[in-house]
């Protein structure tokens, strides 16, 4: 065996979300042969990937069909998550994406969608943090326990002292209900929340990210064009449920972000509350508000479909006690958001692979 021949055997394999072989992609490093013995490490787009058994059995398989049968085939995993900010890192120099969790309505889980978001991608050991830009409602502090909790300022090294985010279950966090009193209402105008918003960015310490995940207020307005005008925001996340009212905002939502002055990739759509799911009944769907609603949508606009989150009460007393359902729910509820998650990154991967760099947008 040589390596050359190990290395042409596995330009037969694909990645399957790029439609490129590994080998043209660089993801092959290291590559070593030690008799029958190859070894390599399989450089992954992510930490989060969800097919990486996928590649690792198809390079075995390929290695023992075009090389040698006798081969003994040792893969490591190591990740680059993937970024396309490559002209602006003035903001969050070292966060590798930025993913907006929108919604064109108040009521419809967006902020549930974007805590357990944050804790799948944690769990796929991808380093995140979750800002909450809902200025008005912020909701991180009762989801993950830490309400009263203030954050430390901290030295960064650059003279200016800055906000060192809360950590909980893995993931940085960041509110105005971690700043101000819960018990009083936030009544800004539109230029002080979006001044909170960029302080978010400036001010607080995000470190190394793989992927910000930023839980945006309901609707379309100032905070959002605020974020997009402060950091380039790799895609936009819509949430929705199935019922026809949701869904004409979730377009306003969607006509936004395409408009031409704006045009942040959309990553796709998720719809929640899809279906209720009694805990004695695991097997049974109750279509409540429709059924596909948001998967028509997302056909209709052609933009990926991320999956559909049911409606069972886990997720809700999870979301209250402080115990995201990622944390401490039912099998269920996890499997349909590390499904959602693994769609999240394939998407993301894919924007980053074939589109042009993330740029600040200027609105006049």
């Amino acid at each position: 065996m040589t390596k050359e021949k190990v290395l042409d055997a596995l330009r037969n394999v694909q990645d399957p979300d790029l439609g490129r072989d590994i080998v043209t992609l660089n993801m092959v490093k290291d590559l070593k042969i030690d008799g029958n013995t190859v070894s390599f490490t399989l450089q992954l787009t992510t930490p989060a990937c969800p097919l990486k058994e996928q590649m690792k059995n198809a390079s075995v398989n390929a290695i023992k069909m075009l090389v040698s049968k006798e081969a003994v085939v040792n893969i490591n995993f190591d990740a680059n998550t993937t970024s396309k900010r490559t002209d602006n890192r003035a903001m969050l120099p070292k966060v590798k994406n930025i993913i907006a969790v929108v919604s064109g309505k108040g009521g419809v889980g967006k902020s549930t969608v974007a805590a357990n978001l944050a804790l799948a991608l944690g769990m796929g050991n991808a380093k995140v943090g979750l800002m909450d830009a809902d200025i008005y409602g912020p909701s991180v502090p009762i989801m993950f326990g830490v309400r009263g909790q203030r954050p430390m300022m901290v030295d960064t090294g650059t003279g200016k002292p800055m906000m060192a985010p809360l950590e909980k279950y893995g993931i940085k966090l960041m509110s105005i209900g971690l700043l101000v009193d819960e018990k009083n209402a936030v009544v800004w105008r539109g230029p002080m929340a979006s001044s909170a918003i960029r302080q978010f960015v400036t001010d607080v310490y995000w470190d190394e990210l793989d992927y910000l995940v930023v839980d945006m207020p309901p609707g379309t307005g100032d905070i959002h064009l605020t974020l997009v005008q402060t950091v380039p925001v790799t895609g936009v996340i819509i949430v929705t449920t199935p019922q026809n009212v949701a869904l004409a905002d979730a377009r306003k939502g969607i006509a936004m972000f395409g408009q031409a002055q704006i045009n942040v990739p959309l990553i796709g759509l998720v719809e929640n509350m899809s279906y209720f799911t009694p805990a004695e009944l695991p097997d049974n769907k109750y279509f409540i508000f429709g059924k596909d609603g948001g998967k028509r949508l997302a056909d209709e606009y052609d933009i990926p479909f991320l999956g559909q989150i049911p409606l069972v009460q886990s997720i809700c007393d999870g979301g209250d006690a402080g115990k995201p359902v990622m944390i401490s729910g039912d099998e269920i509820s996890k499997r349909a958001f590390e499904s959602f998650a693994s769609q999240v990154v394939r998407s993301v991967a894919m924007r980053n692979a074939n589109m042009a760099t993330t740029k600040i947008v200027e609105v006049v």
